[in-house]
């Protein structure tokens, strides 16, 4: 099984940004981003394929940068403009097959979660 570490969390101001990376042990399809904050159900943020294909939840969309390097089997979240409701822990997902979605339960592999801190 593919295995995946999250890195780059940290507290920012509202405002402010923070870059995540995600490095993968081998190459996977499916990549995204999911964050949970206390309290309530994990949700996904965004996903990207290894052709580069997108997807943004609308509450990050505009704010949030999704990004891969195949060569790497690194992923990253550029986040920018950075709200406290913005404040999670966010983990790393991915998954192989041709399919690819914001759905935590089509996701083998999971990161232990960084977490992002934004206060006002």
């Amino acid at each position: 099984q593919v295995q995946v570490v999250e890195s780059g969390g940290g507290s920012v101001q509202s405002g402010g940004s923070l870059r995540l990376s995600c490095t993968a042990s081998a190459y996977t399809y499916c990549m995204a981003w999911f964050r949970q904050a206390p309290g309530k159900e994990r949700g996904g943020v965004a996903y990207i394929t290894s052709g580069g294909s997108t997807t943004y939840a609308d509450s990050v969309r505009g704010r949030f940068t999704i990004s891969r390097d195949n060569a790497k089997n690194t992923m990253y979240l550029q986040m920018n403009s950075l709200k406290p409701e913005d404040t999670a822990m966010y983990y790393c997902a991915a998954k192989s097959g041709s399919s690819c979605a914001l759905v935590s339960t089509m996701f083998d592999s999971w990161g232990q979660g960084t977490q992002v801190t934004v206060s006002s």
